[in-house]
């Protein structure tokens, strides 16, 4: 464990997120596609993995909220290992820069398609190896990058210290093959690079910001222009799994 794994961080990591008008944009255009998502699955229970200091009951009050760690506020504690629910009991499975923190990538697919009903999704934003996001992941970015791994697993420092921020392109683009093998009810609906630049203006979850009161409507147009000329400017990535099969 580092400093960075303890829970009694929380209350300073939430007054960022609430706190930095830019990094709160970023939550809130996040949660807003996850309950647009939400629409889509079928009746169940929705849980949020790694909900840590974000706000997504305020958006959806009926989420389960859940992290590794006993964060204040959570509505349980989960690994997402071994999910303490029962098949075909989720509706959905949220995470937001979640994934790449998991040092079990594979262990937590097969739980997200056992306890998914059909119809069910995984639906999640991860951090992307584009021509921004790999610069920063590489050299500036405090956590593990290394989209050479070969195994979807890593010995974890602790649940936020251990990192593989290429984990999400690796699983679900470089090896798809071993991922619809491994997991052929699970189908992956939806790749989309995100958010070239705001959220490094915006500082991430340090102190600084170079976005402050609305300036980040203009991160956002320069956002737009970056994904037009190429998906490649995203340094974030939306996924979407769809459990198949037919609904009860």
């Amino acid at each position: 464990m580092t400093e960075r794994d303890d829970p009694g961080r929380e209350p300073a990591l939430r007054a960022l997120v609430r706190g930095k008008p830019a990094l709160r944009h970023f939550y809130e255009r996040i949660y807003a596609g996850f309950a647009e998502r939400l629409r889509a699955c079928p009746p169940g229970v929705a849980l949020e993995l790694g909900s840590g200091a974000g706000f997504l009951k305020d958006v959806l009050p009926e989420v389960v909220t859940s992290d590794v760690l006993p964060y204040a506020g959570v509505d349980r504690v989960v690994d997402a290992a071994a999910l303490p629910f029962p098949d075909g009991g989720l509706r959905a499975i949220f995470l937001l820069n979640v994934f790449h923190h998991l040092p079990d990538a594979g262990a937590f697919l097969r739980e997200a398609r056992r306890c998914l009903a059909p119809g069910g999704r995984v639906i999640m934003v991860d951090e992307y190896p584009g021509w921004i996001g790999t610069f920063v992941y590489r050299y500036i970015h405090h956590e593990g990058f290394d989209p050479k791994a070969r195994e979807w697993s890593f010995p974890s420092s602790g649940p936020i210290s251990g990192a593989n921020g290429a984990l999400a392109w690796i699983v679900f683009q470089r090896d798809r093959a071993r991922f619809e093998t491994m997991v052929p009810e699970l189908k992956l609906d939806r790749w989309r690079p995100i958010f070239p630049l705001g959220y490094w203006l915006a500082g991430g979850l340090k102190r600084w910001s170079l976005l402050p009161g609305r300036t980040h409507v203009v991160a956002d147009w320069v956002d737009r222009q970056l994904l037009r000329i190429s998906p490649k400017f995203g340094s974030f990535v939306e996924v979407e799994l769809v459990k198949t099969g037919e609904s009860a």
